[in-house]
């Protein structure tokens, strides 16, 4: 078993006497797909940062492979709309990149020929790839997208995350995502892990998604959403074996209602250390 590219060890990351994360322990291995889920103010994004470098534990720790490299995509990025800008410009900051490089980038993320184009002018969705498409300019081992889809609609997400595994089809990146989009996600995911200021539970998506921690979080009704990821994964192939998981990784613990806040997560973390 290889080394994992960013492994998370008993993570504590407080803001001032709140605690944001607690206890947090995952890993991400080369190659795979790995979803953080969980409600507002869970600390997806607190644990984002931490992998980035931008806080600093109260605990624990982040320690990734040696010469990893990383390409980021926010949430948003906010500029201003009477600034003239082209692509092709915006891919050249903070460091200036070849007109091919630039072109293979924009390949890449799926929206060839927009380095013309004003940012101003780009819709929800192709400024998303554009983002998408600076970060493939690091040639990135870990893509990580931050909550990358926020704003746009059902069937752009969807078409984002269907671009985000033909990425790592190409690539063989690994790719660690923090989402709402449970519906979209779970289809898109080698593996699930459910925050909530700790780690409720992970495993494959089918298999999280039964989990009383998971449906206490998201609701009962979170069972449409594996019925849509069963609809285009438990189907039959041409070579006669079904396409599925079938490999166990669930929790027996529970939390009463007040453990579900999320700066208020005090509760014992049983959930398998990141592997």
């Amino acid at each position: 078993m290889t080394d994992p590219l960013v492994e998370i060890r008993n993570l504590t990351v407080r803001y001032g006497e709140s605690v944001a994360l607690d206890d947090v322990s995952l890993s991400v291995a080369g190659g795979e797909i790995v979803t953080i889920v969980g409600p507002n103010g869970s600390g997806k994004s607190t644990l984002i940062r931490a992998i980035l470098g931008g806080v600093t534990p109260a605990r624990g720790g982040v320690h990734k492979a040696p010469g990893l490299r990383i390409g980021y995509v926010p949430q948003r990025l906010v500029l201003d709309p009477t600034l003239p800008m082209t692509v092709r410009r915006f891919l050249s900051l903070p460091r200036r990149v070849s007109a091919a490089a630039a072109r293979e980038a924009l390949d890449s993320a799926g929206v060839p020929g927009l380095g013309g184009r004003q940012m101003a002018a780009l819709s929800g969705g192709q400024f998303q790839r554009v983002l998408l498409a600076r970060a493939l300019l690091e040639r990135p081992d870990l893509l990580i997208l931050d909550e990358a889809t926020a704003g746009l609609d059902q069937p752009g997400s969807a078409a984002f995350y269907r671009r985000i595994e033909e990425v790592r089809a190409e690539t063989g990146c690994a790719v660690l995502m923090v989402s709402h989009d449970l519906h979209v996600v779970m289809s898109a995911s080698d593996r699930v892990v459910c925050l909530n200021g700790h780690v409720c539970c992970e495993g494959a998506p089918e298999v999280v998604a039964e989990t009383p921690d998971y449906r206490a979080l998201f609701g009962e009704g979170t069972r449409g959403t594996m019925a849509l990821y069963r609809h285009h994964h438990d189907h039959s192939h041409g070579d006669g074996h079904a396409h599925g998981h079938d490999h166990e990784h669930s929790h027996d613990h529970s939390h009463d209602p007040e453990h579900r806040q999320p700066a208020a997560a005090e509760g014992t973390q049983n959930s398998d250390p990141g592997r």
